[in-house]
């Protein structure tokens, strides 16, 4: 995933900053089934992860305009 601009950088802290809006986002996304660990610009699933939970996940992280500029799944 690529983050705006004002939530890179080592200040920023990205997907790990205490900012409430990426904190419930962080509390949403542990939700989801095979969430390994999210790290300050990716989320890791279980190499098992089905498709369909890719997909909606993707999705998900698509609206978050305000944060996120581009999904990339890996």
């Amino acid at each position: 995933m690529l983050l705006r601009g004002e939530w890179t950088g080592p200040e920023a802290q990205g997907l790990l900053s205490s900012d409430q809006r990426v904190r419930t986002l962080r509390k949403v996304l542990v939700t989801y089934p095979d969430v390994r660990h999210i790290l300050p610009d990716r989320i890791s699933l279980e190499a098992t992860t089905e498709q369909s939970v890719v997909e909606t996940l993707k999705h998900f992280l698509e609206r978050q305009h305000w944060l996120l500029s581009t999904v990339v799944i890996e």
